[in-house]
């Protein structure tokens, strides 16, 4: 039996399988790029027509205030005419704003008006009103912090030992004043003393206080202290005497002096 024939033997090419085609590379991101500015396409769309709607709409009218009356004036007025200033009984700023001397209160009956050297001319320089903090510096620095514009101050002298003087600390109308801040700088005799002190009825945080110190510094031992604030002014009264104060003495001053403000 014959041999069949082989390639290398008959000199024939080997037949090789062709190549697999050559595809092109597949552009990735391409989806997602269009998914993307699909979104963005519908946000913006979407916004616009809302903006669209919106202002073709009549406007939502607010409710009505909780307080009626607060308008000034309460009625319309007619084209042209201006409303009338608030009188002095009406706003309080009006009386604060002309001569502060001239709404301290009288002194007792009977007492004699004194010039002390903190005085001058019915002002208290802003150096002397430093005198009456107790940490000094700090205290006065706060007070001028918190926009104090002037001081006013009475002083008298009646029978016997007793000793009085008010002052009006004015701050000016500001969101930043600090005035009420000065009713908690009180000396330490004087807590120590009478504590939390009482209140005067009908008022938010004005008060009063009796106590009694060494007397170390000269003036009389026995003390009263009210403080208050009403407006843009802060109120301080002082007695001091060489026999105990009444409660009342001290509370029908602060009692006056806040109703004339």
């Amino acid at each position: 039996m014959e041999a069949q024939p082989t390639p290398e033997r008959t000199g024939a090419a080997q037949t090789q399988p062709p190549p697999p085609p050559v595809l092109p590379a597949r552009r990735r991101g391409r989806t997602a790029l269009l998914i993307a500015v699909a979104a963005v396409l519908g946000i913006v769309g979407g916004t616009a027509t809302g903006y669209a709607i919106q202002a073709d709409r009549p406007p939502t009218p607010l409710p009505t205030l909780a307080q009626p009356g607060l308008a000034y004036p309460a009625k319309t007025l007619p084209a042209g005419e201006q409303a009338k200033p608030l009188s002095a009984e009406e706003d309080n700023q009006v009386r604060t704003d002309g001569d502060l001397r001239e709404l301290l209160i009288d002194r007792p009956a009977g007492a004699r008006e004194t010039a002390p050297d903190w005085l001058d001319n019915g002002w208290v320089p802003l150096r002397s009103y430093a005198y009456y903090f107790d940490d000094g510096v700090y205290g006065y620095s706060s007070a001028l912090g918190a926009e104090m514009r002037r001081v006013a101050g009475t002083a008298w002298q009646e029978s016997g030992e007793r000793q009085g003087s008010v002052i009006l600390v004015q701050y000016h109308p500001s969101a930043n004043a600090q005035g009420p801040a000065e009713l908690a700088t009180l000396p330490a005799a004087m807590l120590t003393s009478s504590g939390d002190g009482d209140p005067v009825k009908g008022t938010a945080k004005a008060r009063y206080y009796v106590y009694e110190t060494s007397g170390a510094d000269g003036a009389p031992p026995f003390r009263a202290y009210a403080s208050a604030y009403r407006g843009d002014v802060l109120i301080k009264i002082t007695l001091w005497d060489t026999v105990p104060i009444a409660k009342k003495d001290i509370r029908m001053l602060i009692e006056r002096q806040l109703e004339r403000l």
